[in-house]
C-alpha cells in the first residue's frame, strides 16, 4: 500500500511547484516506500527550488546510495556537506561525512 503521504503532497507540489518543503516531504515518503528512484527524483526537486535545504542533500545522497549510484552519490555528498557547513548545521554534515566514507 502506497504512503498515504504521496497524494496529498502531489497536490500542494500541483498548486505551488516551488513548495521546498513539500519536496522534501515527498522525497521522505517515497524512501519510507522503498521507492528511491522517485524520492531521487523529488529531493532533487527540493535543492532546484532551495540550493540551500541541507536536509535534502543527506536524504538524496541516502536515496542514491539505495539505488547503488556511488557516484552521483559521493557528488552529492560533497555539495551537502559545502551547503550544510555553510548553513552551519553540524550534524547534517557529520551524516553526510559518515555516508561519503561509507562509499
Amino acid at each position: 500500500m502506497p504512503n498515504p503521504r504521496i497524494e496529498p503532497l502531489k497536490k500542494v507540489l500541483a498548486i505551488d511547484p516551488n513548495d521546498d518543503v513539500a519536496w522534501f516531504g515527498l522525497g521522505k515518503a517515497y524512501m519510507e516506500d522503498g521507492n528511491f528512484e522517485e524520492a531521487a527524483k523529488a529531493l532533487r526537486q527540493c535543492i532546484t527550488v532551495k540550493p540551500g535545504y541541507s536536509a535534502a542533500y543527506y536524504a538524496l545522497a541516502q536515496s542514491l546510495r539505495s539505488l547503488k549510484r556511488h557516484d552521483e552519490c559521493r557528488a552529492v555528498c560533497e555539495t551537502g556537506i559545502e551547503v550544510s557547513t555553510k548553513n552551519g548545521d553540524a550534524m547534517v554534515t557529520k551524516n553526510l561525512e559518515a555516508l561519503k566514507s561509507s562509499l
